[in-house]
């Protein structure tokens, strides 16, 4: 259930409120309008009355509900009408007027508007013109004529609709903690369906701008990016001539006088102000850090897979951090996707955004390395050959996704476990859909029996417990070919394997013999080492391999209780 609270002034503020309220809503909305609860119990109710005396009748309730407030005359609040919409999710079960009338009874008393068994309490009516969902305005001055003690009215009528759930059986909602974006209203969903937009203007411009961030790097890169998109910005200037903020508008988006819609950095996302801009695009500016040259489909792969390490850390900014620079991969991510991923990873980027905000300020210093390695993809379009650099870095995205949302959870962040268990589902599809025929092609070119079996043999020496398993993978096939190519180019496969089997731990791969593919794959594909470093790297090997007395073995990361790929 989900309470959204409005405040409301201006002249003639509860004429218009409640005239909307009773009227046929802006698309022809609103069905059958009518009260199901007052501050009286019977107080008049247009929705009930005659045709011929409606109008008397919204008169009438208009001029009781502001009676309070043109008692104070000229000392009336600037805020007269708070408003409330209340609405249950598709998948609840209806409804009476009853309930509801319960319902916006326990809303008002919550927020302060009209406690229990104050009869001196502000009036509100609540009114009802669909199944799902109520409006419930009220005038901001009680009946003796106090201002009424809200306090903080959002969060306690978010925690009485969490209460509301649980008595009616309805949707359990997860608590937030108030850096979620602001969604849409109803005004702006009906106008982007008039516009012909697939979303919200207010949604539109935050996954731009989003992007435009996670790409450029620098400030005038960013601008020129939302300027390449369709946006456009307005500043906020300073007595200076700095700009202190930025607004931002889509070029459809118009006011009745034919003007831009600006919406303030700030209220698309609370990461979305420009001073919070200019600190995400310091962390991928030049200086100081430098990329060595080299493949960005490893160098972002390589760092990716640094994330479930830092969020296994006792570093909260730091792992708040890596969550951002995730949310940023997953942007740029989307753009550079096949196509028959593109749709699945652009959801899970969308849903994901709600898991890289928290109230632990992020430290972004740790993160270079993995924003500029995908702005390098995004920038080059670097070749990919067969799609496995894609594959293997989304290989690596799906694991750490699956630690953030151990992570969120292990800190009580309910919105942000379920956004990233949410996106967990859509990037394992698309996973699927980029992985399946890079592996069917790897399962075709399988070398001998003779070869296959001395992997495997290899394996039930090296990992016993995970052997079975890997054997009996569907992607068998595929790994043995990415281990007799890494033999061609002239590693030594028993050591290239022994590496991919020590890189990370395999007990929360669904299928650990595709996991170890994209290893080797990447392994392999460095330059190979000389018959004396092999030597070396055998005898080190070997001594890893030894056993460690129990006293000195340090405990592994607890990795996630979720099974992905």
């Amino acid at each position: 259930m989900i309470p959204k609270i409005i405040l409301s002034s201006g002249p003639n503020t509860t004429h218009r409120t409640i005239g909307y309220l009773f009227g046929k809503g802006r698309a022809n909305e609103h069905v059958d309008p009518h009260l199901v609860a007052s501050w009286n119990g019977f107080a008049p109710d247009p929705g009930r009355s005659p045709h011929r005396d409606q109008k008397d009748a919204m008169a009438q309730l208009v001029t009781q509900l502001d009676q309070p407030v043109k008692m104070l005359g000229d000392k009336a609040p600037k805020d007269t009408v708070w408003h409330c919409p209340v609405r249950a999710a598709p998948e609840d079960p209806f409804l009476t007027d009853a309930q509801w009338a319960d319902i916006a009874r326990r809303i008002v008393a919550a927020a302060g508007i009209a406690p229990a068994g104050d009869e001196e309490a502000c009036r509100w009516v609540a009114v009802r013109h669909a199944d799902d969902h109520i409006h419930i305005a009220a005038t901001l001055v009680r009946q003796d004529g106090r201002r009424p003690e809200r306090g903080y009215d959002q969060r306690a009528v978010q925690r009485e609709a969490r209460e509301i759930e649980v008595v009616y059986g309805l949707r359990r909602l997860k608590p937030g903690d108030g850096t979620g974006a602001k969604r849409p209203t109803s005004k702006e969903h009906f106008k982007a369906k008039r516009l012909g937009q697939e979303a919200a203007s207010r949604d539109v411009l935050r996954l731009r701008v989003r992007r435009a961030i996670a790409a450029a790097s620098d400030e005038t890169e960013f601008f020129a990016l939302l300027e390449a998109t369709g946006v456009t910005v307005r500043f906020k200037l300073g007595p200076s001539g700095d700009a202190l903020g930025c607004n931002f508008a889509l070029p459809d988006d118009t006011n009745d006088k034919g003007e831009p819609v600006f919406y303030a950095g700030s209220t698309l996302a609370p990461d979305l102000s420009l001073p919070k801009i200019r600190k995400s695009l310091a962390i991928t500016s030049p200086d100081p850090v430098i990329i060595r040259p080299g493949d960005p489909w490893h160098q972002a792969t390589a760092a990716t897979e640094r994330i479930p390490h830092h969020l296994t850390q006792n570093d909260d900014p730091t792992a708040q951090g890596q969550l951002v620079a995730l949310g940023a991969t997953l942007d740029l991510l989307t753009i550079t996707a096949p196509a028959a991923a593109k749709a699945e990873l652009e959801e899970a980027a969308t849903i994901f955004e709600r898991a890289t905000r928290s109230r632990i300020a992020a430290d972004l210093d740790s993160t270079r390395v993995l924003r500029r390695s995908v702005q390098a993809i995004w920038r080059d379009r670097p070749t990919d050959g067969d799609g496995a650099g894609f594959a293997m870095l989304l290989d690596t995205v799906l694991t750490a996704v699956a630690f953030a949302m151990h992570w969120h959870r292990t800190h009580q962040h309910a919105q942000q476990e379920a956004a990233s268990e949410q996106a967990l589902v859509h990037l394992q599809t698309a996973y699927a859909q980029v992985s399946e025929p890079i592996l069917t092609g790897l399962a075709r070119r399988a070398p001998s029996a003779q070869m296959k079996r001395r992997f495997a043999h290899h394996l039930q020496e090296a990992v016993p417990e995970h052997a079975e398993r890997i054997l009996n993978d569907p992607s068998w096939e595929a790994l043995t070919t990415v281990l007799a190519e890494a033999e061609a180019a002239g590693h030594n496969a028993t050591i290239v394997l022994d590496q991919a089997l020590g890189h990370r731990t395999l007990d929360d791969a669904h299928s650990p013999a595709r996991a170890l593919t994209w290893r080797i794959r990447r392994l392999s594909e460095r330059h190979a080492p000389g018959p004396r470093a092999q030597a070396t790297r055998a005898r080190g090997t070997a001594q890893r391999a030894a056993p460690i007395h129990p006293a000195a073995a340090a405990p592994p990361p607890q990795a996630p209780s979720v099974r992905r790929r």
